[in-house]
């Protein structure tokens, strides 16, 4: 059993590597690369790539309002394989080949025919999301059915965390070194250019559909009582799952503030490197110092929840990193403020997301007490759904940036005005700070459902299932 416990998580921790890995050069890197090089050396290229943008932007938001109906599609699954790992393997090969192909300039189609391009470019961003979606969300909605019991949800979710950890911050230590090693060796040139992130998403794309293989082959569905096959859900019925379940929806309303403040910092501090300090060569330290922080972090989460549980872990996280933008927003050019600042941000992050997830997973023993239903992937698509609302509103905002502060094309820090730097302190910090405070008070006056309490649940369940046999 330990053993079969060791793999599991294992197994569970590598899919998370790669799938954070892919999510980090989606969200963040994939619009730099939009900025930068795509549309190098074509006519109107400002306007392709505010166009670009609003396409990532206006599809992304279109898809996440179907991602609790491909949750119920999981949840509807019968395989001999589980629900989960036909999406998991499927969604994670063909989002691994669509990243390659986004991180192109469409064989200069923009140049000689726009409209082809845009039509082009929205039906491949499609495709890439809609199967993304699928894996992302079959992989976190394992948690639940890998086990009932919210101590090896813990440990679980923690080895997740680390993998998550290691590949998100690990994208960001490498991608600048890596980017300009491949072009270089492609162009000669000693400098990021579009052969360089081609190649770079060719290394995630073999990453991100490796690992999704290794948690396929890796994990196995627990089978229990509460477990036991239920009927199919009725599209109709997936929205009132979720909006019924009222400590799922608290919890939702106040990680998505966390999230959105959260993914726009992360977003907009290689701008700040590259344009405020003119240093983008030393971007890899803020990498480095997440993770670090995060490896730290991680191991903490399962000893901080035993002592104080995770409601003060949440909500105490959420103070440090508000510390930690008030440390930006005064340190200036100081280095060492500014590292003592990274240090606040990027250390509760782990916590605060672990937290969100572990209250998330429980809800659904609760949503399956209170409305008769259980609905796993339903009810654990809505914490990648939140993300990825996070995600496509930073796209906007990192293309919005880029091209009204002058941080675009072949532009450097000498270029930069006073008003860029002002809305760019506005928005990495000062916006994303309030926002961080009001997730933090819905959090404390809203959400009950603690660890106790599902303990409660869970044995309820189980009488009233075993009474009904």
């Amino acid at each position: 059993m330990g053993n079969s416990n060791w793999k599991q998580r294992m197994s569970y921790a590598l899919g998370a590597f790669g799938h954070d890995t892919y999510y980090v050069a989606l969200s963040t890197y994939f619009i730099i690369f939009v900025t930068s090089s795509m549309f190098d050396g074509v006519k109107n290229a400002s306007r392709l790539i505010g166009l670009v943008t609003s396409l990532v932007v206006g599809i992304r938001l279109i898809e996440i309002f179907f991602d609790p109906i491909i949750g119920s599609i999981i949840d509807n699954t019968r395989t001999k394989y589980g629900k989960f790992k036909p999406w998991l393997v499927i969604g994670g090969l063909v989002s691994a080949v669509m990243i390659v192909i986004m991180f192109t300039n469409f064989g200069g189609l923009a140049e000689h025919n726009e409209m082809l391009f845009i039509i082009v470019f929205t039906v491949a961003f499609i495709i890439l999301d809609s199967f993304y979606s699928f894996k992302d969300i079959a992989y976190w909605s394992m948690i639940p059915a890998l086990s009932n019991d919210s101590a090896e949800r813990g440990k679980l979710g923690t080895v997740a965390r680390i993998g998550s950890s290691l590949g998100a911050n690990g994208t960001t230590m490498i991608v600048v070194p890596l980017t300009t090693f491949f072009t270089y060796l492609v162009t000669g040139n000693q400098k990021q250019g579009a052969s360089g992130w081609f190649w770079f998403a060719v290394i995630v794309g073999v990453v991100s559909g490796g690992t999704a293989l290794i948690t396929a082959w890796g994990t196995k569905e627990s089978e229990s009582i509460i477990r036991q096959k239920s009927p199919k859900v009725k599209t109709s019925d997936v929205f009132k799952a979720i909006t019924k379940n009222d400590q799922l929806m608290w919890l939702a309303l106040s990680y998505i503030a966390y999230a959105i403040a959260y993914v726009v910092t992360t977003a907009v501090l290689y701008l700040y490197y590259k344009f405020i300090l003119g240093q983008p060569q030393d971007f890899w330290l803020v990498g480095l110092i997440a993770t670090i922080t995060g490896l730290t972090a991680v191991p903490l989460f399962p000893v901080l929840v035993k002592k104080i549980t995770r409601r003060f872990v949440y909500i105490g996280s959420i103070g440090i990193q508000i510390a930690g933008y008030v440390l930006f927003m005064f340190g200036g050019h100081s280095a060492i403020i500014v590292t003592i600042a990274t240090i606040l941000f990027y250390l509760p992050y782990q916590l605060v997301f672990l937290s969100a997830l572990m209250t998330i997973t429980d809800a659904v023993e609760y949503g399956q007490l209170k409305n008769g239903v259980r609905n796993e992937a339903v009810t654990l698509s809505i914490r990648p759904l939140l993300d990825k609302i996070a995600g496509a509103l930073s796209n906007g905002l990192v293309g919005l940036i880029a091209v009204v502060a002058g941080m675009s094309g072949s532009a450097t820090a000498k270029d930069i005005t006073t008003k860029g730097i002002t809305t760019f302190n506005l928005f990495a910090f000062v916006v994303p700070g309030i926002l961080m405070l009001l997730a933090a008070l819905i959090f404390a006056s809203k959400v009950k459902l603690t660890e106790k309490m599902h303990a409660d649940i869970v044995t309820k369940l189980k009488i009233k299932l075993e009474s009904e046999k």
